[in-house]
């Protein structure tokens, strides 16, 4: 019978109404798909709540599995076959551990706030929230047609109000936090508050808490609260209008969006105090199963080092401190760099240039002032990564100041330069040219001393003058570093790891340092000057000072504007500030309110939250959708994502996504959960127990003579070349998107074959951790696995069952029972590929063997069940069972039928086979030599000469060296 595509039009032949053609998937797949909806087939009960179902028994007894995959954000242009193939794999597994007895939690919200949005409805005139509305409608239809086993009712969207109104619920706990040191956890403000209220906390400046104005309360309060408001240094990006995190920013210093170049600039900003988890933030990833790479990325992002605070004395000034993992070479510091941005800078520099200033310090201009305005201004339009590469030559410019090295009580002059940034440490580093590699080229280029403390070990001289580049080590003795300040320290004599501990002692006890920690994590940046955003709950009263709303006052909605387009200016205008969207409807930002003590006045903030925040709980929401009064039932968090012996940290059971997450989601989502779980709300200490990051599909791309992509579905390819529109074209491999011109949408796939075929195709492509090309000719070998699995059960001419009711064989029973052990090994450890693999070939077995027992038939739909599952159903019912089989038992192998009767064993002598024998598979090694050296064949290849060895690896090879 011919195995043709539906494209041929045999596959729709009207003398077989029965076969398994596309028509009759669609019919099939559309069939159980109201099914499953109308009874609810896949919705998972909590053990509490609205959800909580009756007649399920003890839910909290029944083991669960939390399964996720990360939010989607929806696109006007709907999927292409990329998209789903963690979305099948997700459900594969889910159905997998429902069969496996499981009370199993599959959804799948959508991520629906943001830039992209914003933009779209800009560009098209039709709000944010109907064109996203219209997407996520078009992706819903979309997914439901490919048989996701989801529960809807758990299904969100982040611009649902009664979804943000506890992501502002949780900013709220957020900024009514501090971390306490001395509990390493979060705590309530109102704790801290009560300390400085009634003295046993002194205020910064001694005065009394009440005699503080409100303003004051809250810069005070802002040196401790996990969400502050401050006046940083941040990424601003005039041609998006709006200030980026540093994640957000690419290597070349442009937007990751729209590839604009990015400044650095001062602005008042909502940020995060996410360093203040640093320590556990790495600690913890020992607890979770996750991939080492995406570990090392997080470990590497938050970059903890040890060493020293120290504070180097400016005349007239504050000090400025430094942050240091080499406090042992602290008596060869001979001049200090602050970044740019430093907030020191415009204090410490004086009215005019000292008069013992060399030249070349000044950069050509008449006062410090106008030096460092002229430099900074240079510096602001440079990238992080321009700043920090090796440039050949150094730049920088003296600020008129000095600072007093405090072990020497020599004055040290401060310059400022761009490759020190604000990003890491204090923004401010005490200079040793002898021993770090920029430092001495900085000081050659503005001809600086250099004082050699660290004896070298390759036989240079001890004068670093002399010297190509800087002598960098930690393992060697310190020289020059006696006390030669006011009762100074010394350190001469003692190693690197002693004169650390020394030196860091000497600090502390004069109240000028400390050891401490540093972390190259920045604090979050948490505002965004965008409209499609969720508003912050403050207000601000007449004099400024903010006020976190009530929960009786969210949430807080996005308001109606009639410009809903950020203000955007010239991409290279780094002088440029933000304005907001919000701030254009007057009526909504300027609101009376009665927060307690009367009606006011007072002024929203007119930030909006990151897209990022949306993403942080979901898993949460997840959990207790309709939930009204908290943001999860502790009963519901605890049976889903508490702490367990096989998951310590708590947390969902699998989550797939992509790796480039790593440092930007699940960093944010790692900080706010761990907040939640300090402040009592949940019990598990993480939200992602198990992550494994699926590869993507890639399609080819083809270009014209101007590099441009041109539609690969209009490619013809003849004479070994490619073509478009008569013209030759270029082929190369890339990733598979709409701006490529190279999407496939997966209803077209699912048109011409069906969707139980794409969903099988893509799970059987390769190891679904490994990215793979998109191949639509192989697609057709998945579909006919399924029409030859229709045809071992039913009938093509009379659509009757073709299985036999006599029992199996028992080689057929063996092939079977292989098949289980190896397909369930493989759906539990993700291995779906090969699960197909051996689903096929059990097939195969029942093609070639010409019938099908009914016994076989049932433990191979099963099998197959959580790959296709639409054809698996059908078949399943056509069997004569009533129910669905979503909650059958997956099949378990009988463990006498895995083990083969006998192996084929391997007989060498002199390293030539001589003979094969079948032998048990649990024979020994002594009794597979004595078998071996009877044997006929083999008796007669030794031919009487002297055995001098034999190797025997029972069950399958023996080697007799004569001779």
């Amino acid at each position: 019978m011919s195995e043709t595509t539906p494209a041929s039009g045999a596959a729709e032949s009207t003398t077989e109404p029965f076969r398994y053609t596309a028509s009759l998937a669609a019919d099939i797949e559309s069939r159980w798909q109201d099914t499953w909806e109308k009874e609810g087939t896949f919705n998972a009960p909590n053990p509490a709540g609205p959800l909580a179902d009756p007649s399920a028994g003890a839910v909290a007894a029944r083991p669960h599995s939390f399964i996720m995959d990360m939010f989607p954000y929806p696109s006007g242009a709907g999927l292409h076959v990329g998209h789903p193939l963690g979305y099948i794999a997700t459900d594969v597994y889910a159905r997998y551990q429902r069969m496996t007895g499981h009370n199993v939690l599959h959804t799948l919200g959508y991520d629906a706030f943001g830039l992209p949005a914003e933009q779209h409805a800009v560009a098209t005139g039709v709000h944010p929230r109907v064109s996203t509305e219209a997407a996520i409608a078009n992706m819903r239809s979309q997914l439901r047609r490919l048989g996701l086993g989801h529960d809807s009712r758990r299904s969100i969207s982040t611009i649902d109000p009664e979804y943000y109104r506890w992501t502002q619920w949780i900013f709220l706990q957020i900024f009514n936090s501090w971390y306490d040191p001395a509990a390493n956890a979060a705590r309530p403000i109102a704790e801290l508050v009560a300390g400085f209220a009634d003295g046993s906390r002194p205020t910064p400046d001694g005065r009394a808490w009440s005699e503080l104005s409100g303003l004051e309360r809250d810069e005070v309060l802002g040196e401790y609260r996990l969400a502050y408001s401050k006046e940083v240094p941040v990424n601003w990006c005039p041609g998006l209008g709006t200030v980026l995190a540093n994640e957000e920013v690419t290597a070349d210093g442009r937007s990751e969006r729209g590839n604009f170049p990015v400044f650095k600039s001062k602005l008042r900003q909502w940020m995060m105090r996410i360093t203040a988890y640093g320590d556990r933030l790495i600690s913890d990833l020992d607890q979770l199963d996750w991939p080492e790479a995406i570990k090392l990325q997080q470990r590497n992002w938050i970059g903890r080092s040890e060493g020293a605070r120290v504070d180097f004395p400016v005349a007239g000034g504050e000090a400025i401190t430094v942050f240091t993992t080499r406090p042992d070479t602290l008596f060869g510091a001979t001049y200090m760099v602050l970044a740019p941005e430093h907030e020191l800078v415009d204090s410490i520099v004086p009215a005019a240039w000292p008069a013992e200033t060399h030249n070349d310090w000044k950069n050509g201009a008449h006062t410090p002032a106008e030096a460092v305005a002229a430099y900074r201004a240079a510096a602001a339009a440079k990238s992080d990564v321009e700043r920090q590469m090796d440039a050949k030559v150094k730049t920088g410019v003296f600020t008129g100041a000095y600072a007093t090295n405090p072990v020497t009580g020599k004055p040290v002059p401060v310059f400022i330069a761009d490759y020190v940034l604000m990003g890491y440490g204090t923004g401010a580093i005490m200079a040793v040219p002898a021993h770090d590699h920029r430092d001495f080229a900085f000081a050659r280029a503005f001809s600086l001393p250099m004082l050699c403390v660290v004896e070298p070990t390759d036989g240079r001289s001890s004068d670093p003058h002399e010297w190509d580049d800087a002598f960098d080590t930690y393992d060697s003795v310190i020289v020059n570093s006696a006390d030669s300040a006011d009762g100074g320290v010394s350190l001469d004599g003692l190693r690197v790891t002693e004169a650390k501990a020394a030196v860091t002692e000497w600090l502390t006890g004069r109240g000028i340092g400390e050891g401490t920690v540093n972390f190259r994590l920045r604090d979050w940046l948490f505002s965004r000057q965008r409209y499609w955003g969720e508003p912050f709950p403050i207000v601000y009263d007449e004099d400024g000072a903010m006020h976190a709303l009530p929960e009786s006052m969210l949430p807080v909605e996005v308001p109606q504007v009639d410009d809903y387009s950020p203000h955007t200016y010239d991409p290279n205008d780094a002088a440029s500030t933000p304005k907001t969207p919000l701030s254009r409807n007057e009526a909504w930002v300027n609101v009376e309110l009665d927060l307690g003590d009367g009606v006011k006045r007072y002024r929203r903030e007119t930030n909006t939250m990151p897209n990022w925040a949306g993403s942080c709980w979901y898993e949460l929401r997840y959990v207790d959708p309709v939930n009204a009064s908290a943001v999860v039932d502790p009963a519901n968090e605890a049976y889903w994502m508490g702490p367990t012996e096989q998951k310590p940290a708590g947390g969902v059971d699998l989550y797939v996504g992509g790796a480039e997450h790593a440092v930007l989601h699940l960093l944010y989502a790692r900080f706010w959960h761990k907040v939640l779980h300090d402040l009592g709300h949940v019990s598990s200490v993480e939200p992602f127990h198990k992550l494994f990051n699926q590869g993507m599909i890639t399609a080819d791309v083809y270009r014209d003579d101007r590099g441009f992509p041109v539609p690969a579905a209009e490619i013809e390819e003849r004479d070994g070349g490619y073509f478009w529109q008569g013209e030759a074209v270029t082929r190369e491999a890339g990733k598979m998107g709409k701006s490529l011109k190279n999407a496939v949408a997966p209803d077209t796939i699912c048109e011409e074959y069906g969707a139980d075929t794409l969903r099988l195709y893509e799970m059987s492509m390769g190891p679904l951790d490994v990215s793979r090309p998109w191949d639509p000719r192989a697609v057709v070998g998945s579909y006919r696995f399924l029409q030859r699995l229709w045809r071992n059960v039913v009938s093509e001419e009379t659509g009757e069952l073709v299985v036999t009711e006599e029992p199996a064989d028992e080689p057929t029973l063996r092939a079977l029972h292989k098949a289980i052990d190896g397909i369930r090994g493989d759906m539990a450890g993700l291995r779906f590929n090969t699960a197909v693999a051996k689903a096929i070939e059990l097939n195969n077995y029942l093609v070639k063997r010409g019938s099908t027992p009914r016994d076989v038939a049932e433990q191979l739909v099963l099998l197959v069940a959580p790959l296709a599952p639409h054809i698996a159903e059908e078949l399943w019912r056509r069997l004569g069972h009533g129910d669905s089989l979503a909650f059958a038992d997956y099949p378990v192998a009988d463990p006498a039928l895995v083990v083969d009767e006998s192996v084929t064993c391997v007989v060498q002598v002199k390293g030539k086979v001589k003979a094969r024998l079948e032998v048990p598979p649990t024979i020994s090694d002594a009794e597979l030599e004595t078998l071996a050296l009877a044997d006929p064949a083999v008796v007669a290849a030794i031919a009487g000469a002297p055995v001098r060895k034999v190797i025997a690896r029972a069950p399958k090879l023996v080697n007799i060296v004569t001779g």
